[in-house]
């Protein structure tokens, strides 16, 4: 596959991108002090990063408001069907219970299409907890996970399968959605009646709760293996979805519902797979199975212990007080505090006087790359230090750390470099990957060397990478590689030929549904499944829709974001290159530049938005009396500190931007050049701690390229830096010793990337691997002895094909005597 066959010019301009990632002039006046409003006196968040939210919250995001009337169609044509029985569904034995389900089953078997919605809408009522006969949102849950356990032990999911493969494939409805001027919600009817059972299934059986019944611990596991599985016309469920997908961004079915496709795909993917904490516990026993060290320590419990920082000085603050300065008034606004970003509140580690006094010199105050970087993105510490506190007692140093949070990590070709300069510096010759010989070397390079080797970490990827390395060189030597057939292995099989189109696809809905993207008329429609038959006439109504939008646009970002990750973590787990090849298609598809450009907004606005209306969110719509909705209700909001998913979905893509520039120098310039610097710091006015961590991390790897004069400008965040990220022992990324050393040479490195993944998937996946190493039959009888099958019409042109190919052919006989 070619490079150019998977780039998608969604940014088309690299030198015009930095420009268009941050406002200018008055806009940037204007955003900041909109910024520094909004993240003064900013609480700590109170936010737990886990795989998903609440069960009652990721079950209300399936819905869209206006799809709110569909759940009284929805009980009709149920109790319409069931009224025969004379009593109500959670009275019934269980063995009752099947017997009608099975009815229901054979009845979704018919050839009338309304008859058949009719069926599958009664089966989405049961899936939904028969809610008109319970009294609570708590025995709704009871009763829909009781049913969906009922369902799936029925057969019905199988069924449902075969009716969305129908309805993929119904180029009627495909061809009608294509020629309408406007789609709406009741373009898509059968297939989120379809889609919205199957996440009720996926979503209800994957989760875990602790009075689970033996039987039921049983079909989770049954479920996971089939849905991982290549059942379903020798592919996985996943890859059904993913078409869906590329088959709704080539423009051939712009009616597929993409937010419900979108959550079933990420909750398929997260349930066959596994979260992040499986993850961990793969990774644990990865390492075993290498006889590799433990890992340090349990990552997630590190950032879930982590206190957030407060946020930067705003530049609207350092404005007034350069301007008080120059007019010769001593400010009476309290005093910056130098290491607000520090945990701690404890002085800055690596701060000595004499960098406080360059930063108080007023004639440094240029700050950016070299200049480039937006003055307002600064944080120059104006006044003075306060003097030091008169020191206290031992006894009260009760909040000073233990230590950092991570322990350090080396990697082989660190130590590597350090005696290979060491032994240049000091004996004039080198000894190639020997780290064993301290021969001519001085004392302290030992004790060096030794405190590296303590500290060193290996990887599995490390361990990958040599492996292959291995297997290409002998491939006749080391025989077959067994390949474990893991879920993940299965998925990226099946994905592999399609790869490309899959990432593209995600990215265009990223793009289309990211808050600062503007509406263009070649963009995708994706509110094909939230926009009503009739538009608003009321301004309630507009309000309501307007509200419903903006939630549907952030539930496709959340999933796509948790699914893009889940993706990236569980291939690289797998096969470092597989993760590399996934890699690469983001990046070359511009993923780097769009996650750059969705942080390019008012991030507090983003994560404190109330795009959401309690009272329509299911199950609580269906079990209480509606209130009445006014516009000063719509406008209040929920009284929630922050939107969760919203967060959710900015950790996310930090982590995968982490990902996709993680010891890639190409990469980490790229972010340099599309000016990331000041719109990542502004993120940091999010107090979150997980955020806040990756932020970092981004902000870490590139301030080496930044320039002396940003870093002096900036010592709280480098603080913070230091105090909250990893540390790599020989890793000078606070000094920039290297910048003339590497020239950004972007396209040899992903050449020589793609390069290894191609040797990578040839050796692994082609069918025809090991050519030119197969015995050659030399026997002129055998040869011609071998039956070859011919098409069945062969014979009858037999004779033309004769006289073509062999008659009319002259044959240059002379041409044998002659030496070759």
């Amino acid at each position: 596959m070619q490079a150019e066959d998977m780039e998608v010019p969604i940014i088309h301009n690299l030198n015009d991108t930095g420009d268009r990632l941050r406002p200018r002039g008055k806009d940037v006046f204007k955003e900041q002090q909109k910024e520094s409003e909004s993240s003064m006196d900013s609480p700590n968040l109170e936010f737990e990063y886990g795989d998903t939210d609440t069960v009652t919250a990721e079950l209300s995001e399936l819905y869209s408001y206006t799809e709110e009337p569909e759940f009284a169609l929805n009980r009709d044509y149920f109790e319409e069907d069931f009224r025969s029985h004379g009593r109500r569904w959670i009275e019934l034995a269980v063995e009752e219970q099947r017997t009608y389900v099975m009815r229901l089953l054979d009845a979704l078997e018919v050839t009338d299409r309304d008859k058949r919605l009719k069926v599958a809408r009664a089966i989405l009522y049961l899936a939904q907890g028969v809610f008109d006969e319970c009294d609570t949102e708590v025995d709704v849950l009871h009763w829909s996970r009781h049913n969906v356990f009922l369902l799936y032990d029925m057969g019905i999911f199988t069924a449902l399968l075969e009716l969305l493969s129908m309805e993929i494939d119904n180029n009627q409805a495909c061809s009608s959605a294509v020629r309408k001027p406007a789609i709406s919600l009741a373009d898509s009817t059968e297939l989120r009646v379809l889609l919205s059972i199957m996440y009720l299934m996926v979503e209800t059986i994957r989760v875990q709760t602790e009075d689970d019944r033996p039987e039921w611990i049983a079909a989770r596991e049954a479920f996971k293996n089939e849905l991982g599985s290549p059942l379903y016309n020798g592919e996985p469920f996943a890859l059904l979805l993913f078409t869906m997908v590329t088959k709704f961004c080539s423009m051939n079915a712009p009616h597929f519902p993409m937010k419900k496709v979108l959550l079933l795909l990420w909750k398929t993917i997260l349930f066959t797979l596994g979260g992040f904490e499986e993850l961990q516990q793969m990774k644990v026993r990865g390492r075993e199975r290498l006889n590799l060290p433990a890992l340090p320590e349990d990552s997630i419990k590190v950032v879930r212990a982590m206190r957030a920082a407060s946020p930067p000085a705003s530049a609207m603050e350092l404005i007034e007080q350069q301007q008080q300065q120059k007019r010769g008034r001593r400010s009476r606004r309290p005093l910056v505090k130098q290491d607000s970003l520090d945990t701690y509140n404890e002085r800055d580690p690596f701060k000595n006087d004499d960098a406080r006094d360059e930063e108080e010199d007023p004639e440094d105050t240029d700050s950016g790359i070299e200049g480039e970087v937006d003055p307002l993105d600064r944080d120059v510490i104006i006044q003075p230090p306060p003097p030091p506190p008169p020191l206290r007692p031992p006894t009260e140093r009760v909040n000073f750390p233990k230590g950092l949070p991570w322990a350090p990590k080396v990697r082989e070709k660190d130590i590597e470099h350090f005696l290979e300069t060491s032994r240049n510096k000091f004996i004039g010759f080198t000894l190639g990957n020997d780290t064993e010989t301290l021969v001519g070397l001085p004392r302290p390079i030992h004790e060096s060397v030794k405190t590296l080797k303590q500290h060193k970490y290996v990887s599995i990827a490390e361990v990958q990478i040599k492996r292959e390395d291995e297997l290409q060189q002998c491939p006749l030597t080391l025989g077959e590689e067994e390949v474990e057939e893991t879920p993940a292995e299965i998925l990226y099989l099946g994905m592999l030929p399609n790869l490309s189109q899959y990432v593209i696809a995600l990215l265009k809905l990223l793009l289309a549904a990211a808050p600062t993207s503007k509406a263009k008329t070649d963009s995708i429609n994706i509110l094909a499944d939230v926009l009503p038959e009739e538009m608003p006439i009321t301004v309630l109504q507009s309000m309501k829709l307007g509200i419903d939008v903006n939630r549907h646009k952030e539930i496709i970002v959340k999933a796509i974001s948790a699914l893009l990750l889940l993706l990236l973590k569980h291939f690289k787990l797998n096969h470092i290159y597989q993760f590399e090849i996934v890699s690469q298609h983001l990046v070359f598809a511009n993923c780097i530049p769009l996650i750059l450009k969705f942080f390019n907004q008012n991030i507090m606005s983003y994560i404190s938005a109330k795009n959401s209306i309690c009272v329509l969110d299911f199950p609580h719509c269906v079990v209480h009396e509606m209130p009445e909705l006014t516009a000063e209700s719509l406008e209040a909001g929920d009284s929630n500190q922050f939107c969760w998913r919203n967060l959710f979905s900015c950790i996310n893509l930090l982590r995968t931007l982490n990902k996709l520039t993680k010891w890639k120098h190409s990469r980490t310039m790229m972010l340099v050049v599309f000016k990331s610097a000041p719109i990542l710091k502004r993120a940091l006015k999010v107090k979150q701690a997980m955020m806040q961590l990756y932020v970092l991390k981004l902000l870490k790897i590139q301030t080496k390229y930044l320039g002396r004069q940003w870093r002096k400008s900036n010592m709280k965040t480098m603080s913070a830096i230091y105090q909250k990220v990893r540390h790599r022992l020989n890793d000078d990324w606070a000094y920039g010793n290297d910048i003339d050393a590497r020239p950004w040479d972007f396209q040899a490195e992903e050449c020589a990337l793609r390069e290894n993944i191609e040797k990578f998937n040839s050796r692994r996946y082609d069918k025809n691997k090991n050519g030119d190493f197969m015995p050659v039959d030399n026997c002129l009888q055998s040869v011609l002895g071998q039956r070859v099958d011919l098409p069945e019409d062969f014979h009858y042109s037999y004779e033309m094909w004769l006289e073509r190919e062999v008659f009319s052919q002259p044959i240059q006989w002379e041409g044998l005597l002659q030496n070759p």
